[in-house]
């Protein structure tokens, strides 16, 4: 599918447990003969690579389009910074 939509040229980044080089947490260290399972995979088009995630791990979303310092003032009068909520 992502190389239909021209997506198959980008690096993939493998989102997985800092535990191990699998993706079984319990498996520490380097161990051998797993198979590597990868549960989906995402487009980061902004980014230009492929998530793959595997096992089970949460995401953080993505930043959005506009920054929200571009809110964030200092009132001149009172001195007070508007904006943060």
């Amino acid at each position: 599918l992502y190389t239909r939509q021209g997506f198959g040229g980008l690096p993939v980044c493998m989102a997985k447990t800092q535990y191990s080089f699998s993706n079984d947490p319990a498996a520490k260290g380097a161990p051998s003969g797993f198979t590597f399972k990868v549960r989906e995979v995402r487009v980061a088009a902004g980014a230009g690579w492929l998530i793959a995630v595997c096992g089970d791990m949460m995401m953080i979303p993505g930043l959005p389009t506009r920054p929200a310092f571009y809110e964030i003032d200092i009132d001149p009068d009172t001195g007070r910074v508007v904006g943060l909520s």
